[in-house]
């Protein structure tokens, strides 16, 4: 979705490249994995640290710190796989902003997951992004908050491809979020099955299924539907 990059505040900045190797320290990565870090990214920075000594915003257990860290991409973009290895090592959310391209190519994006803290690994919703925007866009200011919980929710809130709910949390629009990606996916499915389908008694179940699951979609991104009254779709 379209939004925009922000300016962020000076005395936040940290300005530390971080080898990619750090991150292999913190997980068990796969071949497959590190394969992509060599390939996809050319530096990782940890730009900026929004904390109480930076910004005079106070965090509590659910957001101590908001980080900021720039990927340069080696070519155009970084798959989310590398971006959960970020971050599932750092124990604060994280904002990307992932950068491609050079001189008048240039181009940025803001993504981020939304990333509840607990005592194990982090849990992480799917990524959410800006579209790519030119490096030198005008960038806008922090939006105002009483905290960083409060300024994370107002970070990630415009990036979520349809509006929050009324009195809905960030944890709540996430996981509506999640719910309507893999309803996504299932609907997919089952277009291609019905396109190949022969007999005509299952091309009737695959409709009835479709028709489950298009409502159960169209209820959890209506913005105005009460969350008790999410459709739910049968196998």
């Amino acid at each position: 979705m379209t939004a925009s990059l922000y300016r962020w505040p000076t005395a936040a900045a940290f300005g530390r490249v971080v080898p990619k190797t750090k991150f292999y320290e913190h997980a068990t990565i796969s071949t497959a994995l590190r394969e992509k870090f060599v390939s996809e990214v050319q530096r990782i920075t940890w730009a900026y640290k929004l904390a109480e000594e930076t910004i005079r915003l106070r965090g509590d257990a659910s957001v101590p710190e908001i980080q900021v860290f720039a990927l340069d991409a080696k070519d155009d973009n970084v798959s989310d796989d590398v971006l959960i290895a970020i971050d599932k090592a750092v124990q604060t959310p994280i904002i990307f902003e992932v950068n491609r391209g050079t001189g008048d190519q240039a181009r940025t994006r803001m993504i981020a997951s939304h990333k509840t803290l607990s005592t194990g690994a982090p849990r992480l919703s799917t990524y959410f992004a800006t579209d790519w925007l030119l490096n030198d866009s005008p960038r806008a200011p922090l939006p105002p908050a009483l905290d960083l919980p409060g300024l994370y929710m107002q970070l990630l809130t415009p990036l979520l491809p349809i509006a929050t709910r009324p009195g809905e949390t960030m944890s709540e629009a996430t996981k509506r979020m999640d719910q309507a990606h893999k309803l996504k996916r299932e609907i997919a499915s089952l277009e291609k099955r019905l396109r190949n389908e022969p007999q005509l008694n299952r091309q009737i179940e695959l409709h009835r299924q479709l028709g489950d699951r298009t409502t159960a979609l169209t209820a959890l991104t209506d913005p105005a539907t009460p969350k008790t009254e999410d459709a739910p779709w049968k196998s």
